[in-house]
Formats: structure tokens, sequence, C-alpha cells
């Protein structure tokens, strides 16, 4: 089978459409309709279904479509493996990230990479740690960080990186004046939560549990599917949260929003690299979670480097 007609296929599968995978690979809609024709007269069977405007695989479209995604990333590690040997460094990358480490760590990062890799491309996948877990285990990705510590059949994790969480208030709130807060009067503040499949969540729920604690004992107000909402509901007043330090350092540098300690909770946790346990991780792969690990081991070594953000 041709590579670039499998390349096609992958696109018009992606995109779920013609027109769109011909514009991905700057063909005409009728040549790259030609290639996927020659594919199906090759393996005698029907790949692709028009349904009204989308297109979706047959069940041996399906088939072939996991067989295709894993040709072309062998002939990408081939690529970047003769690559290295050269002495560079180039190819593309996918890497997931939870909320916190997906917005406010990877993005830095990736710029610091670049400058020293500039032939490599990096894409960010920012969901929260349930659905970063899931792209693992389905090679959507090739590996993630998350703020959660899982335990998932098949996945490896690496410790990475601290993160202070805090409780997060609104600059002028009738404890900004203080220098920590008791963990029964926050049991009574109207409290926003993390919605369930986040890393914040898990972690806060561990530590909770360790008080024998769960969110039944705050007085919960608000259930919020992003830290960005959360924090935008403390500015309104909707209630207070627990969040990572290193989401609201700009607000807080900005003083509209204030961070304390809560007496007798621990609030430290972890993100982790995340991987597949029986996935081959190409060149470039090992590359970038080499950095990350370097930032890692700088930032338990000496404290957090600038990279934290």
């Amino acid at each position: 089978m041709d590579i670039w007609q499998l390349k096609i296929f992958v696109k018009v599968i992606d995109h779920e459409s013609f027109s769109k995978a011909a514009e991905a690979v700057h063909l005409t809609q009728p040549t790259v309709s030609s290639h996927i024709k020659d594919l199906e007269e090759r393996l005698g069977c029907r790949l692709v279904d028009r349904m009204g405007k989308k297109t979706q695989p047959t069940g041996a479209g399906r088939l072939l479509y996991t067989y295709a995604r894993r040709i072309m990333r062998l002939a990408e590690e081939a690529e970047e493996s003769i690559a290295r040997f050269m002495g560079r460094v180039t190819g593309s990358l996918v890497v997931g990230g939870s909320t916190i480490p997906g917005g406010y760590l990877l993005p830095r990062i990736v710029g610091d990479f670049r400058q020293k890799y500039p032939e490599v491309h990096i894409s960010i996948s920012v969901g929260d740690t349930k659905q970063i877990i899931d792209a693992v285990l389905d090679s959507r990705i090739d590996f993630g960080v998350v703020g959660a510590k899982v335990d998932q059949q098949g996945v490896v994790q690496e410790q990475w990186f601290s993160d202070d969480m805090r409780l997060v208030i609104p600059a002028g709130h009738r404890w900004a004046g203080k220098k920590a807060v008791s963990l029964s009067s926050l049991t009574k503040e109207p409290f926003i939560l993390r919605e369930k499949g986040s890393g914040t969540l898990k972690s806060l729920q561990s530590h909770l549990a360790e008080k024998k604690l769960g969110a039944s004992d705050f007085n919960l107000v608000a259930t919020l599917g992003s830290t960005t909402a959360v924090i935008q509901g403390i500015k309104s007043g909707i209630g207070v949260s627990i969040l990572s330090a290193i989401a609201v350092a700009d607000d807080v540098k900005a003083k509209t929003l204030k961070t304390l300690p809560v007496r007798g909770l621990d609030l430290t946790r972890y993100f982790y690299l995340t991987y597949h346990k029986n996935r081959t991780r190409s060149p470039l792969c090992e590359a970038f979670m080499d950095f990350l690990r370097d930032i890692g081991e700088k930032q338990f070594t000496h404290g957090k480097p600038d990279s934290s953000g």
C-alpha cells in the first residue's frame, strides 16, 4: 500500500470530510476522492461512507485506520531516528496536559524546547485528568502530564513537578487579612468545587480523606467545569475554592485574588508524566520527556525553575 494514500485516508477520517482533508494535504477534493477510490479498489472493499455532510469509516475503514495510524507513526519514527543519528531532533509530537500543566506549564516549556530544537512541532491537547488518561490509552496523544495519580492498567506515571494548592478568595474577602484559615471555618464558607474527573478535585479529595472529610462536609454552592470558571466564580463572589497557586498567580499579582494556606491541611500535590506501558516512544518523544525530567529534577533540587510560571 502507498503510505501517501494511507495518510490521505487518515486525514479524511480525522476531518470527517473529503473537502477538509483536501485542504489539510493541499490537494483538490477530486484528487483526494481518487486516492481513496484507488485504495478501496486495491483492498477490494468500501472504506468510507458519506453520511450527509460527514464522512464516516466503514467497519473495514475503522480497521484500516488503526493500522494506517501505526504505519504513519513508524514512518515518522524512522525519520526522527535518522535525524537524531545525524545530530538533529525533528518531527511532530502531540502532548496531553490536564488543566494546570496544559494551560500554564507546558506552553512555556514547549517554547523553551523549540529554542533548543527549532525543527520540531509540538501540539498540546488540554483536558481534565480523565480525558488525558483516556487519550494516552487510545494512543491519541504521545504522552500526557496530569495532576493526579491514577490506578489504571496499562498506564505508567512518573512524579514530575510539585504544585501547591491554596485556598483562593477575593481580595476584598473578610479573610484577606489573615495568614491562614482553619479547616472548620472553611467547611462553613460557600465553596466552589471542580467537576468530577479533574486532577484538582481528585487531589483535594485525597487530602480531605486524611482528615476523614469529604465534599459533602462543605457548604457547596457550585460545581464548575474548569479552573477558569472557578476563578471567575470566586471573583464574582459566588464562593471560595481550593486551586493551584500556579493558576491564580497572575490574579494574585494583580491583587484581585488572595491565596491562603488551610491550617492542618497539606495541599501539596504532584504532576505526573503519564504514558502507555506498551507503546514505543519516538526519539522526539523521549527527547521532550527527558527535557521535562530535567526541569523536574531542578525543581526538587533547587526550587521551581522559571518555566513554572
